[in-house]
Order: C-alpha cells, then structure tokens, then sequence
C-alpha cells in the first residue's frame, strides 16, 4: 500500500508480525506426519473478514506431537503463523508466505486442573474457557467469554474485555519455538502490556493456564450472561468483522474518537465502518482485504486531524500487501 507524502504517520503494517518476505520453497519430508499440508491453500473462507489471498502452505497438525516433528523438520526455513478463529485479522490480498498452522479441533480442548486453575489447548474458543471455569465454580474468568477467538491468539496479545485482560489470569503458557522446542513460559516471562506479549516472532502458543477465585456457578453465569447481553446490544455481531480494530489510546475510548471525527458508516470500496460500533470495520460484502486496511487508514487520519490522537491497529495484518 503506497503511503502519500501528508505527513501523518500512516501505518503500512510492516511490523514483525506482518511478514512479506519468505522462502515459499518445498515443504518438510511428509513421511510419519499425519495432518495434510496443502500448498497454495485459500483462507478467506476461515478468517472473520471473509477476506484475502491463500496460504503457501497450510498445515493441520493431527495433535501436539505431530506439530512439534512439522516444526522441528521445518527449523525456521520458512515463515510461521498460527491460525485459530481468524478472529482479530487481516490477511492481505497478496496471501501469506510460509507456513499457516491451524490449530483445529485437537486443540480444542479444556480442562479443570486445579481447585481455581483451567488448563486450556490453544485452539479453544474464550466461551468454552469460560464455562468450563463457570461449571467448576471458579470466578474471574468471566471475562473469557467476551474475546472473539482461540486461546492461542488472545494469549499472544493480552486479550482482554469488560475491564479484564489475559494477564490478570493467566500463570503460564506452552509454547513451540520455531526452533521446534518446546517450553512453558510462566506469565511473566510475555512481558504483558495492553495488547502485546513479548512471545518470540515464529513461536506458536499450544496451551495456557488461568487461575481464578472460588465462586459461586449461578453468580459466574449470571455475570457471563450480562457480558453476552453487552456484546450483543453494543457490537455488530454475525457480520464480516475482524473484532475491535484499533487500541484505546491512554485516556480516550477508540469508538468515541472515531466517532468524533465523523467516521461512522464511512465506506472504501466494500468496507465500512459500522455503525453500531464505530470501531469495528466491516465487509459488506464483495471487500477486498485492501479496501479494510485502507479504510482503516483513512479513519486513523481522520482521527489524528480531528484529535492529534493517533490510534494504533489491534487488528493483526499479516502477508503480502
């Protein structure tokens, strides 16, 4: 995306985890790796925004052994990115160089380890964490429930909600480096801020641990239930949306500066900003993944001009531009 010469400091996404380089050469020796590996593999269909180009590779461990041989023949020879819900994503038109690793269902699961403790695959959606903690009594994870998205992914970038984040809660994570190795990270080791870990770029989050406090199920549900309500009442549910697009800058709430600054229902070829939400971008339809990113662009000036706030994206942007 070419960036006009305006002085307003345009975000062209070419941070550490939007990678547009990489060998796109042959993949590892298949022999005894049991989930396929498809070359030049379409991703529209699983991401949120319904958008964007294939995959090179795209690979669908079978389980945690199978994707730890896939990543230790691998050895870094190639991009790697881990793909859950397609939640809180942008995946440019140009497609992603490397290797996509969706972590499925053998990832998907949870399980009460502890007296307040879950212990969750990085494949399992926020609701499923949050009332699997419901039914064992274990409060403080209500929160859960309000992320759209894996574990693995809210993990990566503190993920939070409704006053909560993932590093309230969460007292280690394993992890595969793109070495192949594997670790577990206790919490303070991702060097938590709002939104962003210090998780190494390549490393693939394949579980976490959340501790929470006693409590009581009925008073758990009730306040899951108050956070579904809010979503439903506030947010532009079941349409073509990544999630919330721009960080809330220190003192100030993104949708109220957008809003502010006269971008709600804005359009760019098939994006628009919602009008539900002024913080979430929308497909209506026939979008092209550039159309969101530039739309997002045009509202971050608009907004600098309007506020001399300056919003950054939450929305992860990966691939070729």
């Amino acid at each position: 995306m070419v960036q006009p010469d305006d002085g307003f400091p345009h975000d062209d996404g070419r941070a550490p985890t939007c990678a547009v380089e990489g060998d796109t050469g042959a993949p590892v020796p298949m022999a005894g790796i049991r989930g396929p590996l498809t070359p030049n593999a379409p991703l529209a269909k699983l991401v949120w925004f319904k958008t964007g180009g294939p995959a090179d590779w795209l690979f669908e461990p079978a389980d945690l052994d199978d994707l730890r041989t896939f990543v230790e023949r691998l050895d870094g020879a190639l991009p790697l990115m881990a793909l859950g819900l397609g939640s809180n994503l942008i995946v440019r038109d140009g497609g992603i160089p490397g290797v996509v690793v969706r972590l499925g269902k053998p990832f998907a699961d949870v399980e009460v380890t502890g007296e307040t403790e879950i212990t969750c695959s990085a494949g399992a959606p926020g609701i499923l964490a949050a009332s699997t903690a419901r039914d064992a009594g274990i409060a403080g994870l209500e929160f859960l429930r309000g992320i759209p998205g894996t574990v693995g992914g809210f993990v990566r970038m503190n993920g939070g909600a409704y006053g909560r984040e993932v590093a309230d809660v969460l007292v280690d994570c394993d992890v595969i480096l793109p070495s192949g190795d594997f670790v577990t990270l206790p919490a303070s080791d991702l060097e938590y801020s709002y939104r962003h870990s210090r998780l190494p770029e390549g490393s693939i989050v394949v579980s976490a641990r959340f501790r929470g406090t006693p409590g009581d199920p009925d008073a758990i549900g009730a306040e899951m239930d108050r956070i579904a309500e809010a979503r439903e009442g506030s947010q532009p549910l079941r349409t073509k949306t990544g999630g919330s697009t721009f960080k809330n800058p220190e003192g100030h709430k993104a949708w109220e500066l957008i809003d502010a600054a006269g971008c709600r229902g804005m359009t760019h070829g098939g994006a628009k900003v919602s009008d539900k939400h002024t913080n979430f971008l929308l497909n209506t339809g026939e979008a092209t993944s550039a159309d969101i990113e530039e739309l997002g662009e045009l509202v971050r000036k608009k907004v600098y001009e309007d506020s001399g706030v300056v919003l950054e994206w939450e929305i992860q942007r990966v691939g070729r531009p």
